[in-house]
C-alpha cells in the first residue's frame, strides 16, 4: 500500500496533508473524524510516529465537501489523537493545494470538527485565515503547581482549549525550552488534578506562555505545549485566537488592532478580531506556510513498525506500533 503526502511548515511546524477521498473516506468533517478514530486510526498513527513521523508532526485529512458550498472538509491529528482546528495546519493544507495546482489566489471555505473556516490565500502565498468565533471562559484562575508560587492564567478556547498565563520564571528563548516544556508539563498536571476543564468537560489540553518578544515591533512571544507532550515552533494558530479572546475580555486590544504574535523559533504570526458576540470574537490569523516535500509513503506487510511506534524518555515505549485487528 502507498500513500501520496504533502508536507509542509508553517513557522517552522510540520504538517502532513494527504487526500481523504483517495482512501475511501466520506463524509463531513466530524464523520471523517469519527471514521478515522474508530477505523482508520493507523492512518494517524502511521504519519504522525516514529519511524516516518515525530512528536512534532501534525498530519491533515483533506476531502472534497459534499455540502453545497464548494470547499474542503479537514482533519487535523497528532501523535496521541485528534484536533478540533489547527491555525497552522490549515496555513499549511492551503500553500499546499496551491502548490498542488487545486486551488488559486482568492476565498476559499474548509470545514473543521470545530467548525466553518475561511482563509483568503493572498496573491503573495500569505493566508490569512478566519478562525471559528474564540472566548475566554475564566479569567485569573489559579493553578497550584507545587513550585513556590501559584500560576494564575485563563482558560480560553480558539478551536482547542488553552491555559494561558505571562511568564517570567524563564526567558521565553529557544535556548530555555527544556525548562519550558517541564514547566508547562507541571501546570498541565496541576490543571488535571484540580479537575479544572472547559465548560461541558472539555480537557484543557494545550498549555501557552507569554513573555516579551524579541523586538520592539512584536506583542509578545509564546511556548505552546501540545498534547501529545511536545511543544509548537509556530507561534500556534488557535492558541493564538484564545490569546486575542483573553485580550479582548480584559479591553487590552481594540477590534482590528494588529497583535503580533511571536512564537518559541522566532517565526510571527500577525493577528486580529471582529466581535462575534455573547463575549466571543472572530479571530484572524495571517501567516506563510512552505512546501518541503512530496513525499510517497510505503507500507510493507512485513514491517511490523508501518503502522509507527512512539517512544517516551521517561515511559519507554508507549506505543509499540503493529497490533492484532489493524488493517493494513
Amino acid at each position: 500500500m502507498r500513500i501520496d503526502v504533502v508536507d509542509s511548515h508553517t513557522g517552522g511546524e510540520p504538517t502532513r496533508m494527504v487526500f481523504g477521498d483517495h482512501l475511501g473516506l466520506a463524509g463531513d468533517a466530524i464523520q471523517i473524524r469519527n471514521e478515522l478514530s474508530r477505523s482508520h486510526d493507523w492512518l494517524r498513527r502511521t504519519l504522525c510516529l516514529e519511524p516516518r513521523g515525530s512528536d512534532v508532526a501534525v498530519g491533515a485529512v483533506v476531502t472534497p465537501t459534499e455540502s453545497a458550498e464548494p470547499g474542503y472538509d479537514v482533519v487535523f491529528f497528532n501523535n496521541v489523537g485528534y484536533l478540533g482546528m489547527c491555525g497552522h495546519g490549515l496555513i499549511g493544507v492551503v500553500e499546499s493545494l496551491r502548490f498542488l495546482g487545486q486551488i488559486a489566489p482568492g476565498r476559499h471555505t474548509f470545514h473543521t470538527p470545530a467548525g466553518r473556516v475561511t482563509v483568503d490565500l493572498l496573491d503573495d502565498s500569505r493566508v490569512e485565515v478566519k478562525n471559528v468565533p474564540s472566548y475566554c471562559y475564566q479569567q485569573s484562575v489559579v493553578v497550584d503547581t507545587s513550585h513556590d508560587r501559584p500560576v494564575l492564567g485563563d482558560l480560553a478556547y480558539g478551536g482547542n482549549w488553552f491555559f494561558l498565563t505571562d511568564h517570567t520564571d524563564h526567558h521565553l528563548g529557544s535556548i530555555n525550552v527544556h525548562d519550558l516544556h517541564e514547566f508547562s508539563l507541571g501546570v498541565r498536571a496541576a490543571l488535571s488534578r484540580a479537575g479544572l476543564t472547559g465548560p461541558e468537560g472539555e480537557v484543557i489540553d494545550h498549555i501557552a506562555l507569554f513573555g516579551a518578544p524579541s523586538d520592539s515591533t512584536l506583542s509578545a512571544q509564546n511556548f505552546v505545549l501540545c498534547p501529545g507532550g511536545a511543544f509548537d515552533r509556530s507561534p500556534c494558530g488557535t492558541g493564538t485566537s484564545a490569546k486575542l479572546a483573553c485580550l479582548a475580555a480584559r479591553g487590552d486590544l481594540l477590534p482590528g488592532e494588529v497583535w503580533r504574535q511571536e512564537g518559541i523559533s522566532g517565526s510571527v504570526f500577525e493577528a486580529w478580531y471582529e466581535p462575534a458576540g455573547e463575549n466571543q470574537v472572530t479571530p484572524y490569523i495571517r501567516g506563510r506556510a512552505f512546501v518541503t516535500a512530496e513525499t510517497r509513503i510505503n507500507l510493507d506487510p512485513e514491517d511490523p513498525f508501518r503502522h509507527g511506534f512512539r517512544l517516551n524518555s521517561s515511559l519507554g515505549l508507549v506505543d509499540p506500533g503493529m497490533r492484532p485487528g489493524i488493517p493494513l
